[in-house]
């Protein structure tokens, strides 16, 4: 007996679960991803832990068994960007055949002509995320300079715009409290920008579930916790108290 329309199975282009891996090791990692794997699109290696990560290659191949994308963290871009290794960065990803990539300015300043000439550059060998937001929760931008910028970078050539709220969910599209940043995604979203090519993290569970709430159970969210995916997982689903009625009352 059938209780509930699942959502479509991998590789999904709609309802991405990004998870946000801080350092697991492989045999935590394979309990994780017994747990939850099969509702995990993407697994990004944070900021330069892949740089510190004893078999690593190990660990890709692990991730990649899971019908997982593994990508490496924006601040590594920004790390090679900053000391000149850019084309040392390619070399890398290379190595490790690694076909997504997240370019992202959340700590330093690149100008933005130069950031998308890299992320055209990038785009010829591989997926680009691009990040947009400040890691810096006393930096705010006009929603209306995120939607340029938005708009910018995927002419650029990056597949998905990641609109950031960093790990802790304090900084980007929300205040220094956690509060939701109402009137930036508002615009955000009446742009004209395909919701499918945004990303949001929402790495806490009011986030989650005001984005299921607002915008259906197939948006794509980013920094979620491993130990969050099943949680995550129901709220889409309309499993939990929280999005019961949103989900099945029509």
């Amino acid at each position: 007996m059938k209780l509930i329309d699942q959502r479509p199975t991998k590789p999904r282009q709609t309802g991405k679960t990004n998870v946000l891996d801080k350092g697991l090791g492989l045999e935590q990692l394979k309990m994780q991803l017994e747990a939850c794997g099969e509702f995990i699109d993407v697994i990004k290696l944070g900021w330069g832990t892949s740089l510190v990560t004893p078999n690593l290659e190990a660990k890709l191949d692990l991730i990649k068994s899971h019908g997982i994308e593994p990508c490496l963290g924006g601040t590594l871009f920004e790390y090679c960007y900053l000391t000149n290794k850019v084309d040392e960065y390619i070399d890398f990803l290379k190595q490790h055949k690694l076909s997504l990539i997240e370019i992202s300015d959340g700590t330093i300043s690149i100008p933005q002509k130069e950031k998308n000439e890299l992320i055209s550059r990038f785009a010829k060998d591989f997926t680009v995320l691009s990040e947009v937001g400040s890691k810096d929760d006393k930096v705010v931008v006009s929603p209306s300079k995120w939607v340029e910028q938005i708009k910018s970078e995927i002419n650029a050539g990056a597949k998905s715009i990641i609109l950031e709220g960093r790990e802790s969910g304090t900084a980007g599209l929300y205040r220094g409290d956690g509060e939701i940043r109402m009137g930036l995604v508002e615009e955000v979203m009446e742009s004209g920008v395909e919701i499918d090519k945004l990303i949001f993290e929402a790495p806490k569970k009011a986030h989650q579930v005001f984005m299921i709430k607002q915008y259906g159970r197939d948006v794509n969210m980013g920094n979620i916790a491993y130990e969050d995916v099943i949680s995550l997982e129901t709220l889409r689903l309309g499993l939990r108290s929280d999005t019961l009625c949103s989900i099945h009352l029509k």
